[in-house]
């Protein structure tokens, strides 16, 4: 392991709210070793973006690592010129101007279709339902795996999260990731003949196109998923209430002060969907005063760059109006996040702000329990009931 610092956390405490031992990480030990996690945690804003850089040392190669083991090995596990030409097949399927000629047509049906069907209920959980629902659906529009329900794809996403972050080695989650991986090699059989014979602009079919060996398609079909689903699936509930817990910051987006693209940022900066990005020691290093070795494990908390206090003030509070361009939510270098115009477009320009225009009278559900958040890996609200004016 690396000579850096030891900072102990409580497990528990760290999963239900992991801002504060972060801050205390920044403030006294911003490179320490978490004997908990078995890992050195980088926490600040400029360490991070320099070392996720750094590739040499820092990679994202994983021959032993949980996600290669359980979902195969995807484009966000390799570096170089292997990671190169992956994504030079699946990037251009999700760029920022695919996204405004094909996707964004599809995310507003998505959206409004969602909200067609919860609009005469008058109050619903939104974690299981609009979020679940906008998020799974463009997703299964995406991959290709169109006739797979969204509650199914929230499912794989979440057993293969689950099994991924799954350090412990506890039986269960691994038997749930490898049953979802399972049914999501069955669903890709059952596309294949259909999207050979019509090819679309669906990232099965543009990476079956392109020639890419089938058992690479499938393995980034499934890193598609585990990612896609749970981080615009949080964002949207999460920056629903972000807004009904700030009235004030609702006022300044529907006055057109801000935009609805700088509320997803923000709320994306405040509790990022993704806190944190598993990366393995190649070589043997030594970085601001800290010597790596190599095999060992360093986490770059994302979570914990985007709360940092040389960019970001009073960091735990919500804020739409202030400069986001330090955040790392999408990360940096080779592996900045692939889907971030998908994401951006998806929750920014049509669940956030539809959801305020289709449902009158929006508010948290003065009779349910509070609404909690969890994860320190992945982050996102629990559940989030809520009230409207079905009228």
């Amino acid at each position: 392991m690396s000579d850096a610092p030891v900072f102990h956390i409580d497990l528990e405490s760290f999963w239900h709210d992991p801002f504060p031992a972060l801050a205390e990480m920044r403030a006294s030990a911003p490179i320490c070793f978490v004997p908990e996690l078995n890992a050195t945690l980088l926490t600040k804003r400029d360490d991070i973006h320099t070392c996720e850089k750094n590739v040499a040392v820092f990679s994202s190669e994983q021959p032993g690592g949980l996600m290669n083991v359980l979902m195969g090995h995807n484009m966000l596990r390799k570096d170089g010129e292997s990671h190169r030409k992956e994504r030079f097949v699946y990037y251009p399927a999700i760029s920022p101007n695919k996204v405004k000629a094909w996707w964004a047509e599809v995310f507003s049906e998505i959206t409004l279709n969602a909200l067609a069907t919860l609009k005469p209920q008058g109050a619903a959980n939104f974690v299981p339902t609009f979020a679940t629902e906008v998020s799974g659906e463009a997703l299964k529009a995406m991959t290709g795996l169109i006739d797979a329900t969204y509650v199914d794809i929230d499912r794989w996403s979440q057993a293969m999260i689950d099994g991924i972050v799954n350090y412990s080695g506890k039986p269960e989650p691994e038997a749930r990731c490898n049953a979802a991986t399972a049914e999501i090699d069955a669903a890709i059989d059952e596309r294949l003949p259909f999207v050979t014979k019509n090819p679309d602009m669906s990232l099965l079919s543009v990476m079956l196109e392109s020639g890419m060996p089938e058992e690479q398609v499938r393995a980034n079909i499934k890193l598609t998923i585990s990612g896609g689903q749970n981080e615009p699936r949080d964002a949207i509930a999460g920056g629903i209430f972000a807004l009904l817990t700030n009235p004030a910051q609702l006022e300044l987006v529907q006055a057109g002060k801000v935009t609805w693209l700088d509320i997803f940022e923000e709320f994306c900066r405040w509790c990022p969907p993704v806190c944190m990005v598993p990366r393995r020691i190649a070589k043997a290093h030594e970085y601001s005063g800290v010597t790596f070795e190599p095999g060992e494990r360093a986490f770059l908390m994302i979570g914990s760059a985007n709360h940092d206090e040389d960019y970001f003030d009073d960091p735990t509070t919500f804020d739409a109006t202030r400069d986001h361009t330090a955040s790392l939510t999408f990360g940096a270098g080779p592996h900045f996040c692939a889907g971030a115009a998908a994401s951006r477009s998806l929750v920014g320009d049509y669940a956030l702000p539809l959801v305020f225009d289709h449902l009158d009278s929006l508010a948290l559900d003065s009779n349910a329990p509070e609404v909690r958040f969890g994860g320190w890996g992945f982050r996102g609200p629990l559940s989030l009931p809520v009230t409207w004016s079905a009228a």
